[in-house]
C-alpha cells in the first residue's frame, strides 16, 4: 500500500500574514468604494447650494417650500458623508507604533482636552489614578481616540449633566481603567449589541464609534467590557497588558 503523508500545515505566522493580506485588500476595496460615493455626494451638496441661490426670485411661499426641501437633501448628504468617514475609520488596517507610556498621564491629557466639552454639558469629571499602575505600550494617538469616543458616549448618556468617575487600578502586570457615569444606562439588548457595527440608538448615529474603540483596544492586546443598569448608569472597563506582556508589531486588521 502506498505511503499516505499528510500535507504540510500552514504555519501560524503564514496564516496570520495571509489573513492580514486579505483584510488589507478588503479594506482597500471598501475605502475605494466609499471615496467613489463621497465624490458625487459633495457635488450634490454644491449643486443644492447653487440651486438655492437661483430660487431667490420665486414667490415667498414657493421659495420657502423649495428651500426646506433642499435643506433636507443637504442634511442627508452631510449625514451620508459623515457615515462614510466613520466607515473608513473603522475599516482601515492600522499598524500601531507602540511605545511604553504612563497610562495615567495619557488619560489625564485626554481628560484635559475633553474638559471644556464636559463642562458645557454639565458633567463633573472625578479621577482616581493609582500611582502603582504598570506601564503599558500604546499607540498614543489611536488610544486617545478610543478613549475620547468612550468619554463622549458617557457624556451623551447624561443629557441633564451628571458625574463621570475615571479610575485606574493595577492587577499584577495588567492595568485597568474604569469609566463610570450616572446616566440613563442601557437595557440588556442595547448592552449586548453596542459593540456591533452599525448598531446605534442615537438619531443619526453611525453605529461605528464604539466598535472602532473596541478594535483599537483589542489591537493593543487589551479588552473592553460594559456593565450597565437602566436608569442608574454605565461602567466601561478597559484592561491593558503591561509592557512585559505586549510583543512588537502592533497590527490591527479589519476583523
Amino acid at each position: 500500500m502506498p505511503d499516505r503523508t499528510e500535507p504540510p500545515t500552514e504555519s501560524t505566522d503564514a496564516a496570520v500574514k495571509r489573513l492580514l493580506d486579505q483584510y488589507t485588500e478588503i479594506a482597500r476595496l471598501a475605502g475605494g468604494l466609499a471615496h467613489e460615493i463621497k465624490n458625487p455626494l459633495s457635488t450634490i451638496r454644491l449643486n443644492m447650494q447653487l440651486l438655492a441661490e437661483e430660487l431667490e426670485g420665486l414667490p415667498p411661499a414657493a421659495e420657502r417650500r423649495a428651500t426646506k426641501r433642499m435643506e433636507a437633501v443637504q442634511r442627508e448628504c452631510q449625514r451620508l458623508h459623515d457615515l462614510l468617514d466613520d466607515f473608513l475609520n473603522y475599516a482601515k488596517v492600522r499598524r500601531f507604533d507602540l511605545k511604553p507610556v504612563d497610562l495615567n498621564r495619557e488619560i489625564q491629557l485626554t481628560l484635559e482636552f475633553f474638559e471644556p466639552e464636559a463642562q458645557q454639558a454639565g458633567v463633573e469629571i472625578i479621577t482616581y489614578f493609582d500611582a502603582e499602575l504598570p506601564a503599558v505600550r500604546l499607540d498614543r494617538e489611536a488610544f486617545r481616540g478610543a478613549l475620547l469616543n468612550l468619554l463622549i458616549n458617557a457624556k451623551q448618556a447624561m443629557p441633564d449633566g451628571g458625574q463621570l468617575v475615571v479610575q485606574t487600578r493595577p492587577y499584577g502586570t495588567t492595568a485597568a481603567v474604569y469609566l463610570t457615569d450616572n446616566g440613563v444606562g442601557m437595557d440588556d439588548r442595547t448592552a449586548a449589541q453596542m459593540f456591533e457595527t452599525f448598531f446605534s440608538t442615537k438619531p443619526g448615529g453611525s453605529g461605528l464609534g464604539l466598535p472602532t474603540a473596541a478594535k483599537i483596544i483589542e489591537a493593543h492586546g487589551g479588552a473592553i467590557a460594559v456593565e450597565t443598569e437602566l436608569g442608574r448608569g454605565t461602567r466601561f472597563t478597559i484592561e491593558l497588558p503591561g509592557v512585559a506582556r505586549i510583543g512588537g508589531g502592533g497590527v490591527m486588521s479589519d476583523e
